[in-house]
């Protein structure tokens, strides 16, 4: 009995080890926003055995615990609004897997490049925007909650490298986009307390634009949980660039005291071994981290080769899914 104890004892304390918690909870995930057009294109998604198989299946036996899922405010084509959301997470709980939700601001896409603000709201004040960030915020999480969905991140915006909802959220006025921030931060926690509220920048590798973005919105008194980067390192130099990322990872942990979380990262879908390699090592890197490393989402690895000109998915042409989501 007592070498029985013994190990009890033993196991109970790695249990409590920050790194076995960590280990415990990290995100291995995927962004699938895609997944229902896809589909209601005529796509089908099959196993190694090559027999038709849920996608949310697939990645679940792959390992993937946790799904990312974009949300346009009032997209022409109806994909990515509250209904296509809900429902893309609806399966992705049926599957127990975590979710993350990635509000863009616009009615269509989001990054470094535009920041367009949605049509109903082009006319509106800044003040008016702070209102709107707000109660779309609300109205699409209370939507989510109410219909049995538990989400554990949010995104206040995506890659914002140069603000949101410009160009009254540009970042050449920190003071009204963290104005912005705030508003989508309060109505996070007015529908979830505990969800975390992630910002989220492009090019993770590059810690100069990570200290002048936040130095600048933390001045400006923004709030947030988590600090999120894409990555998309190139086939030829990953290993490089997965080296710049972990240092500038760990540069924000100790900069601001917040966790980091990959929220986009993928390679040619041509490119599986490699990438498998890439990711891999990614995995190990953030993982090093400890609790201040909450996990990696890989960005549509359900697209099918070229699918709305994306090519870099984990997904061949025969729609079976590539050793690059083989680390999870």
């Amino acid at each position: 009995m007592n070498f029985i104890n013994h190990v009890l004892a033993c196991l109970t304390a790695c249990l409590l080890l920050p790194g076995v918690a960590a280990a415990a909870t990290f995100a291995k995930g995927a962004d699938v926003s895609w997944v229902n057009q896809e589909e209601a294109a005529g796509y089908v998604f099959y196993n190694s055995a090559g027999v038709a198989t849920d996608p949310f299946v697939l990645l679940k036996n792959l390992g993937t615990n946790a799904i990312r899922l974009r949300v346009w405010v009032n997209p022409g084509d109806g994909w990515n609004n509250g209904a296509d959301v809900l429902y893309k997470a609806k399966r992705a709980a049926a599957q127990g897997m975590r979710i993350m939700i990635d509000f863009h601001y616009s009615d269509s896409w989001a990054d470094p490049g535009q920041q367009t603000k949605p049509s109903a709201w082009s006319s509106h004040t800044y003040s008016q925007l702070k209102t709107d960030v707000y109660n779309h915020t609300y109205g699409i999480l209370t939507y989510l909650k109410t219909n049995g969905i538990t989400v554990e991140w949010v995104q206040v915006g995506n890659e914002i490298n140069s603000g949101m909802l410009l160009p009254e959220g540009s970042t050449s006025n920190f003071t009204q986009l963290a104005g912005l921030i705030n508003q989508g931060y309060a109505a996070v926690k007015a529908a979830y307390p505990s969800a975390l509220v992630v910002l989220h920048l492009a090019n993770g590798y590059n810690n100069t634009v990570f200290r002048w973005f936040f130095d600048g919105v933390k001045a400006a008194g923004a709030k947030w949980d988590v600090i999120g980067m894409s990555h998309y390192p190139p086939v030829a130099s990953w290993s490089s660039y997965n080296t710049q990322l972990t240092t500038n990872m760990a540069d924000m942990v100790s900069r601001y005291g917040k966790p980091v979380v990959i929220s986009e990262v993928g390679m040619d879908w041509t490119q599986a071994a490699t990438a498998k390699s890439m990711m891999s090592d990614l995995i190990s890197r953030v993982s090093a981290l400890g609790s201040n490393g909450l996990g990696v989402f890989y960005w549509e690895p359900e697209a099918y080769p070229g699918w709305q000109g994306y090519t870099y998915g984990a997904l061949n042409g025969s729609g079976q899914f590539t050793q690059a989501l083989d680390p999870y």
